[in-house]
């Protein structure tokens, strides 16, 4: 019989079906202390307990398993001045450490940044500096290649 290895996939939450983000959601409220068992944050959440015991080591924020870790951003971006800068200035803010920047050089306006950082214990919440980055002017899109 063939082992069969574990493979992980970062998915934007709108592809998640409902019932893992209630899974989460019932880790959360467990981790909080507001509810103190599984069938009281099961019936909160709307799922039966079964389903939290079937998924519950599966799914995860992303941000909750970052920490020390490297995560490595690729993102396409306008050519304008100081788009760079803006970007930066969201990685410091978060308090994650930059490792690694490589910008090609731009094509028609358009150029590629890929982007390694360090999450380090005090860095923020690293699903919401990928939003703002995302939500940035002159952002096309950011993708998350790699997490070591």
């Amino acid at each position: 019989m063939t082992e069969e290895k574990t493979k992980y996939f970062v998915v934007k939450q709108k592809a998640v079906p409902e019932v893992l983000l209630k899974v989460v959601e019932a880790k959360k409220l467990l981790d909080s202390e507001r509810v103190i068992t599984v069938q009281e944050a099961a019936e909160r959440v709307g799922i039966s307990r079964s389903s939290f015991y079937k998924y519950k080591d599966d799914i995860f924020p992303f941000y909750d398993n970052t920490k020390g870790k490297t995560v490595t951003f690729v993102m396409q971006m306008d050519d304008c001045q100081g788009l760079l800068s803006d970007l930066l200035h969201i990685v410091a803010v978060y308090r994650a450490n930059i490792l690694t920047i490589h910008q090609s050089i731009p094509v028609n306006g358009i150029a590629t940044l890929t982007l390694s950082v360090e999450v380090k214990p005090d860095t923020g919440n690293i699903s919401r500096m990928l939003e703002e980055m995302e939500e940035h002017q002159g952002i096309h899109y950011v993708k998350i290649l790699a997490r070591e």
